[in-house]
């Protein structure tokens, strides 16, 4: 697994318990997915059809930096799945584990669409 960008914990990220807020994670590893997959395909037209099971190891603090391993699982006719793990950079405590986040390749219309990459080729 590649570890592909950080962000720094900060105090509007944190929730009473005074860890990282985990809605506030699960937007940014959205947002880092899509971006790994639109990469992958080279399209921008793609949208989150699943995330699976958000599995919470440890928590991040204020100040910690987070960084985001993804890593390609397989290509369909329309979809492109993707595991990712978030790690603490500085003790490499996983932070959160996701198996499977899948995007489709979609039209104009939003609808799903052959993406052009063959299951073979990534």
């Amino acid at each position: 697994m590649k570890y592909y960008s950080r962000r720094l914990v900060k105090p509007e990220h944190l929730n009473p318990a005074n860890s990282l807020f985990g809605g506030q994670l699960l937007s940014w590893i959205d947002e880092e997915a899509a971006i790994f997959a639109a990469c992958q395909l080279n399209s921008k037209r793609h949208v989150t059809k699943l995330i699976s099971e958000v599995n919470f190891v440890s928590p991040a603090r204020q100040g910690d930096v987070v960084e985001f391993g993804l890593e390609l699982i397989s290509l369909g006719h329309s979809s492109i799945t993707v595991r990712c793990e978030v790690r603490n950079k500085m003790t490499q405590i996983p932070v959160v584990v996701i198996d499977k986040i899948v995007f489709v390749h979609v039209n104009e219309d939003g609808q799903p669409v052959a993406h052009g990459i063959r299951a073979n080729a990534a």
